[in-house]
C-alpha cells in the first residue's frame, strides 16, 4: 500500500523523467552505464551537457577524470545507456537478502546484503563477480530499476518483467 511519502517520492522523480520527445534536459543529473568489459552493470553519475543527435547525448561524469587528470571526462553516450538519477532516499537500515546498489570505484553496482556486520555496516554479495565486500550504509542505496520511464522498487521488478 502506497504511503504519502511514497507519493511524494514519485512526484519528486517527475523532474528526472524524459521529456515527451525523449530528451534529457541540459544539466540533468543522470547515471550512465557501459558495455566495456568489467564495467557491465555499473552506473556512473554524470550530468547532461546537450543532445548531440537523435538518441545521443554529450555527458560529463561527476567522478571520472580524463587521462591527464585535468578535468572530468566527457563523452557522447547513446540514450539506452542513460537513466535519470534515482533521487536520494533516507534509509534507516537494510535487511539481509535485500537488493542494494553499492558505491564502489566511482560507480553503483547491484548487490545483495549478505550480512549485517555492525552498526550501519553491511557485507554485500555481488552475483556477477562472486565477491563480497563490506560497505558503510552511506555507500548503499535501495536497488531500483528504470523501466518504461519509471523507477520501480526491486521487489516489484520480477512481477513487471514477467
Amino acid at each position: 500500500m502506497a504511503t504519502l511519502e511514497d507519493e511524494e517520492f514519485k512526484m519528486s522523480l517527475s523532474e528526472f523523467k524524459l521529456s515527451n520527445n525523449g530528451r534529457f534536459s541540459k544539466g540533468a543529473s543522470v547515471e550512465v552505464s557501459s558495455d566495456e568489459d568489467g564495467l557491465q552493470g555499473a552506473w556512473f553519475a554524470a550530468t547532461v551537457i546537450e543532445q548531440v543527435s537523435s538518441g545521443n547525448f554529450s555527458i560529463q561524469y561527476k567522478s571520472l577524470r580524463n587521462d591527464e587528470d585535468t578535468e572530468f571526462l566527457t563523452e557522447v553516450v547513446d540514450s539506452k545507456h542513460i537513466r535519470p538519477h534515482p533521487g536520494d532516499e533516507v534509509v534507516d537500515h537494510f535487511r539481509v537478502l535485500e537488493e542494494v546498489d553499492a558505491l564502489y570505484n566511482d560507480a553503483w553496482w547491484v548487490g545483495v546484503i549478505s550480512k549485517v556486520v555492525g552498526k550501519k555496516k553491511y557485507e554485500v554479495y555481488f552475483r556477477d563477480t562472486d565477491d563480497e565486500m563490506v560497505f558503510k550504509q552511506s555507500d548503499l542505496r535501495r536497488h531500483k530499476e528504470w523501466i518504461d520511464g519509471n523507477w520501480v522498487s526491486c521487489n516489484l521488478v520480477d512481477i513487471i518483467k514477467k
